[in-house]
């Protein structure tokens, strides 16, 4: 497709979300913009994305940038455009996790054998918001989202903010995030990715061996307590 035909299928698409067009409402570019993420596939995307992916791998595995490529979800995520927000790139290599061992040898069961073809149990998103988090170490990880991906690595934006500026301190909705509680939230899968992959989105009584961690459940299940007094 080239040519009158692009031009063609560009304008069809406008015309489409065009209908979605509500004069009252602030928020119609942000939703035009989640329409074109949305059809990946399409000619002007997969071109976009193709040549993006060019200019990141010319760029170091984590690098500032000077807004969100993906404006709306940013924006969804926390994302504010004022001082003491930044947006981070991060390049994460795609595949499995192999085991660290020197020479492929695993001390241990056969059972344990195993070198390759081993699952990481974390997200790729968790793990590029683990690394901005211990480059940036002043900064706090708010969240994170997919940009791009090729066959060799994975690409994220991670928003950071700055819990020392005063645009952030003064802000009731953000100041939150200057508690020193939430020092490398992303390190302890606080994070909404960390949350994920720690089995907390559902809710209810059909996730309750969820929480507080799995962990603690099989411990609290599998202890045999006898108080002296009883």
């Amino acid at each position: 497709m080239g040519g009158p035909d692009l031009e063609a299928y560009c304008h069809s698409i406008f015309i489409s979300l065009a209908s979605l067009y509500n004069p009252y409402s602030s928020h119609w570019a942000y939703t035009f913009v989640s329409e074109l993420w949305r059809k990946k596939q399409s000619d002007v995307m997969r071109f976009l994305q193709r040549v993006r992916c060019w200019e990141y791998r010319q760029h170091p595995s984590i690098v500032r940038v000077t807004r969100p490529t993906r404006p709306d979800k940013a924006r969804r995520l926390g994302y504010k455009a004022k001082q003491g927000y930044v947006v981070y790139r991060v390049r994460v290599r795609r595949g499995g996790r192999k085991r660290p061992v020197p020479k492929g040898i695993v001390y241990g069961k056969p059972t344990n054998q195993g070198v390759t073809q081993l699952k990481f149990q974390r997200s790729k998103r968790s793990v590029a918001e683990e690394r901005a988090g211990r480059k940036l170490g002043g900064l706090r990880v708010l969240n994170s989202y997919w940009i791009n991906e090729d066959s060799t690595y994975k690409y994220f934006e991670v928003i950071l903010v700055d819990p020392a500026h005063n645009a952030i301190r003064n802000d009731p909705r953000i100041n939150w995030l200057c508690n020193p509680v939430h020092k490398h939230r992303e390190l302890r899968g606080l994070t909404s990715a960390g949350k994920k992959y720690r089995g907390l989105r559902g809710k209810g009584h059909l996730h309750h061996k969820a929480r507080p961690s799995r962990r603690a459940t099989w411990k609290r299940n599998n202890t045999l307590s006898l108080r002296r007094y009883r």
